[in-house]
């Protein structure tokens, strides 16, 4: 491993920020941050970036549901693709991610999910966004709300092949989108919280009254709020309406100004408070590429001018938002300070999924996710447990 020191940087921390500060990275991890005038003389120090000039240097943000980029899937179950993906997101500032499956035949499912295991254990290196786990959307969802789920693959929550499958994750299945309506006696639910799972309504028609049954019984995130599910009505609040009006539950929003109309947001903050909303790209393999027909899940996805739709239905299919882009969208739509896109697109996720200890923040000992904005708001470099994982060319002189 190389020892990485930043000097002359803006470094956001994560209460206060350091006008003319450094960071030290040691390793994997952050050895020590502060200001220019204390910064020790390293004698070990592998390479030196000087971010004179730079806007900030921010901790890696965490994508929690994201199926693609670069032209790769995670459906396609290979380690090439997973790799590649890895590689792809910290181009964007992503530092880690869960690698999210959707509704597929049993059998490939397993295929992908054992795979994915078998990356996290053998090929999940520094360098590259990491894994942090495994994100299965569907294929217990509701047919009335599928989206971009292919239908002929829907099946009931199934308690036995929710266990078959986080064994062959080798427990890391993190987190579990489902309808909860139509889980007979909240079984999955009670399985899923048994295994320290998060529980996530999405693809779901269930009312409000079922979703609040379903709130009291554990289910605490809502997978890509107003997408996917029963919306906001005067006489039956619906989905959307539970996941906003109960303070226990998070909110995944994708904002990319297609799934929904940037003014919502407003509504979410008002509602919700920043604590309780995170930040997804829901991205698919055609994010990096250029317009055309992509492949997701066996259907075909036309993506144009930033929207992605099926063919076969013009339903919405992903997006190909990065989650750099989305952070900047907040500025614009929210106008929200530093400290509060990064914990709507870092500190939030980091906790949500208990690591907090090593992600989430810049902080001595914890991981060395960093990643340097320019003065123009744009990703220049991404340095990933302590290896450089992407830097902009002519960024640093």
């Amino acid at each position: 491993m190389k020892n990485i020191l930043l000097i002359n940087a803006t470094v956001v921390l994560e209460k206060t920020i350091v006008q003319n500060g450094f960071v030290y990275i040691k390793g994997e991890k952050i050895e020590s941050v502060g200001e220019m005038e204390d910064c020790p003389i390293y004698s070990d120090v592998d390479q030196v970036f000087d971010c004179t000039g730079k806007q900030y240097v921010i901790p890696g943000m965490i994508d929690m549901h994201i199926h693609g980029a670069a032209g790769y899937d995670f459906m396609d179950s290979t380690i090439e693709s997973f790799e590649e993906i890895a590689h792809a997101l910290a181009k964007e500032g992503t530092t880690s991610f869960l690698a999210t499956t959707m509704t597929n035949p049993i059998l490939h499912i397993n295929e992908v999910i054992e795979n994915l295991a078998s990356y996290m254990k053998d090929n999940n290196l520094s360098g590259v966004a990491e894994m942090l786990g495994i994100h299965v959307e569907g294929p217990f969802i509701n047919k009335v709300q599928k989206g971009a789920q292919p239908e002929d693959a829907i099946l009931v929550p199934n308690v036995s092949l929710f266990k078959e499958w986080q064994t062959l994750s080798g427990d890391n299945i993190k987190v579990l989108t489902f309808a909860p309506e139509l889980d007979n006696h909240f079984e999955l639910l009670k399985e899923l919280k048994s295994n320290g799972v998060i529980p996530s309504m999405g693809h779901t028609d269930g009312s409000y009254d079922e979703c609040l049954q379903a709130i009291d019984h554990g289910v605490e995130h809502a997978t890509h709020l107003f997408n996917g599910m029963r919306g906001l009505h005067h006489r039956d609040p619906g989905v959307v309406g539970s996941s906003l009006l109960n303070d226990n539950v998070y909110v995944e929003v994708i904002p990319d100004g297609i799934h929904f109309h940037p003014d919502l947001l407003k509504m979410v903050v008002k509602m919700k408070g920043l604590e309780r909303m995170l930040v997804i790209t829901d991205g698919i393999r055609a994010k990096g590429m250029s317009d055309g027909v992509y492949d997701l899940g066996g259907q075909s996805v036309k993506v144009k001018d930033g929207k992605c739709v099926l063919t076969s239905t013009g339903s919405l299919a992903g997006s190909i938002v990065t989650m750099n882009n989305a952070r900047k969208n907040l500025i614009k739509w929210l106008g929200l300070t530093i400290h509060e896109q990064l914990q709507v697109t870092s500190a939030n996720q980091a906790k949500r999924l208990g690591l907090y200890d090593r992600k989430g923040s810049i902080q001595a000992g914890k991981d060395a996710d960093i990643v340097v904005l320019g003065e123009n708001d744009e990703v220049e470099l991404t340095i990933c447990r302590g290896l450089v994982a992407f830097q902009q060319k002519d960024a640093f002189k």
